[in-house]
């Protein structure tokens, strides 16, 4: 039986060197794999010299060598480049296996010294003289494992002169520093290089808390394995870098700090976390660039965005530009600090719509260019979303969040022959209007179904985060003496007040305006055969209900006569059967903890579809007996 040889106390001379300044001075070390097992996108295994194991790690790069069987589990490969790392917590350590090479195929059994005899064990003849190979020979027939060849000393200093004198000085970094996967990274270490693609970059905020105020500003960094971290730079790091990083630019980056990441606020799946100082430094990979990824997107097609309303998982997205607002100057609740939001409504190949809220940089950079382009209706992928409820459905920018205007992409390219071909001429319908009992991509009105006294009988239900139903009810009594609407701004919806001298003044729009709107916003008693309920509806629910505008019901109102018309209006509008789609959430009046139920869509009952829906229900409950 051929046989092969690992190198005595390869494992020691390992741990004995744990970060060797470059490949050169890693001594020719073969090792045996055992027990090679696939985590994730990487594979990991136990390092052996025969005499001693430590645990290792292939970096990603390399997982298409053991799929393609060139590295097998109980194989033999010679280590050309690795990283020494301690396990968390622990005392052991491992390897982190950046570049290696193809010795053997798997072998019968694990090497093991422990117990010699003749017929096994590693037998190594003397070193000879310079003129002899160094072969390691048994004597059995077998075969012979050259090591790798001398080669003529040369200087750190020649090899570069003569090799890359011309580079650029991101291309020496590159060749002259050991670049590092992100995986090996640890607190622990020191001088580390890493390449990166940058893949998010969020606002310049400001801070202040009981330390000062300052500047602060994140983003994501993402290696050629797909391995993400988020840095963070404050103060003097921040302003430095700001404008040096550019998303999807490549940079090497080194003289940074990691510290175990904060499970509240990470963004990225990755133990640690990063911080970049004013010593730290970021330099321009150039050309570089096609090694490292592209940013990865996850699309989420627009009529599926339903079971993500007011989730935690943020949604990337693809779309053709319909519309471009303004800017629009919004003042927070928490410090009154006003800031710029600009809305863009996108449509998909569902023939659906959403709106995206941009705010800050967002608003004014990226949303400027679509505004002046908006007339060419550009494609734009947008990576982390939050999806929200309003009206329906809603997209929100956050600070992660990244927008790419005519990305060259394959889904890029499709949409824009979509909209060419099909779309340009289609009407696009809002993705969270004119819900219906038939599913179009939201919950339908008869999922979730349940009776008003489940709800009124669990006084926690929404307690943490609101929860969705669909009821069917009678509207049973609308008080015609309640505050039913508010005075709107007609290019934003947000409350006006009534300006000095004349006019109505929008704090959102910042601006004074000869005429307002009116919406609605009314509290209805809702019934049904368990119980009752109010609940609290907003203007295009409202106006389902009433049959009528805000405006056109303020001026029945204003007609005087013993039939009032405005009463009359109220009346026609009770006691006829609706599908509701309501949330349930918690809050807070004069210290007294409270359900508020809210109309989310409405819908005149579809007496075919219910009847087929009460027939699944009752068939159900057959298949249960």
């Amino acid at each position: 039986m051929a046989e092969k040889f690992t190198t005595p106390d390869g494992i020691a001379t390992i741990l004995s060197n744990p970060s060797p300044d470059s490949a050169s001075d890693i001594p020719d070390i073969v090792v045996q794999i055992v027990d090679l097992k696939p985590v994730g996108n990487r594979y990991t295994f136990s390092a052996s010299d025969g005499n001693m194991k430590v645990k290792a790690i292939l970096q990603s790069s390399l997982s298409s060598e053991v799929i393609s069987g060139n590295i097998q589990n109980l194989g033999l490969i010679r280590i050309l480049d690795y990283s020494l790392n301690d396990i968390p917590n622990k005392s052991d350590k491992y390897i982190i296996v950046t570049k290696c090479e193809y010795v053997s195929p798997a072998l019968e059994m694990e090497i093991k010294t422990d117990v010699k005899t003749e017929g096994s064990g590693i037998s190594l003849k003397p070193k000879q003289d310079i003129d002899v190979k160094h072969e390691i020979v048994r004597e059995e027939p077998g075969i012979v494992l050259k090591p790798k060849q001398e080669m003529v000393t040369k200087s750190a200093a020649q090899i570069v002169h003569e090799q890359h004198g011309n580079m650029a000085p991101a291309a020496r970094m590159s060749m002259t520093r050991r670049v590092l996967p992100l995986v090996s990274l640890n607190p622990y270490q020191g001088n580390w290089t890493i390449r990166v693609r940058l893949t998010s970059k969020g606002n310049l905020r400001s801070y202040k808390n009981a330390r000062g105020e300052g500047h602060v500003f994140n983003v994501e960094l993402t290696d050629e394995d797909g391995t993400e971290i988020q840095a963070t730079m404050f103060n003097e790091a921040a302003r430095k870098f700001f404008d040096k990083f550019q998303l999807g630019k490549v940079y090497f980056i080194s003289k940074g700090t990691l510290r175990v990441a904060n499970k509240m606020f990470k963004t990225v799946q990755n133990d640690y976390e990063m911080t970049l100082n004013e010593n730290s430094v970021v330099e321009e990979a150039g050309s570089e660039a096609t090694f490292v990824p592209e940013t990865k997107y996850n699309f989420v097609q627009i009529d599926q965005l339903g079971p993500y309303v007011n989730g935690k998982e943020l949604v990337d997205v693809i779309g053709v530009v319909q519309n471009v607002s303004p800017t629009m100057s919004i003042r927070r609740k928490s410090n009154n600090e006003s800031i710029p939001k600009r809305d863009i409504t996108i449509a998909d190949e569902t023939r659906k719509s959403v709106v995206v809220s941009l705010w800050n940089d967002h608003a004014t950079n990226i949303g400027q260019q679509l505004l002046d382009i908006a007339d060419q209706f550009p494609v734009v992928a947008i990576k982390s979303l939050k999806v929200g409820d309003f009206q329906g459905v809603s997209l929100s920018a956050v600070s992660k969040s990244a927008v790419m205007i005519n990305p060259v992409i394959p889904e890029a390219k499709k949409m824009r022959s979509w909209y060419d071909s099909d779309g340009k001429g289609t009407s696009m319908a809002s993705v969270g209007s004119g819900m219906s009992p038939l599913n179009t991509g939201l919950r339908s009105m008869h999922s979730d179904r349940v009776s008003l006294s489940h709800i009124s009988n669990n006084p926690s239900l929404g307690a943490e985060k609101p929860v969705f139903f669909s009821i069917k009810g009678y509207i049973s009594f609308i008080k015609p003496d309640q505050t039913m609407w508010y005075r709107a701004c007609k290019t934003c919806n947000k409350k006006v007040t009534e300006a000095i001298g004349s006019g109505f003044w929008c704090e959102g729009c910042q601006k004074n305006d000869a005429d307002c709107s009116l919406r609605y916003i009314m509290v209805v008693k809702v019934s049904d055969a368990s119980g009752e309920a109010w609940l609290s509806t907003f203007n295009e629910q409202a106006e389902k209900i009433i049959g009528c505008s805000a405006d056109e019901l303020d001026n029945l109102k204003s007609q005087l006569g013993e039939d009032n018309p405005y009463q009359l209006k109220l009346k026609e509008a009770t006691w006829s059967p609706h599908l509701f789609r309501i949330s349930v959430a918690q809050s807070e009046y004069m210290n007294e903890k409270r359900q508020r139920i809210t109309v989310r869509a409405v819908a005149p009952v579809d007496f075919a579809a219910e009847a087929r829906f009460l027939l699944d229900e009752i068939s159900k409950l057959r298949v249960a007996k």
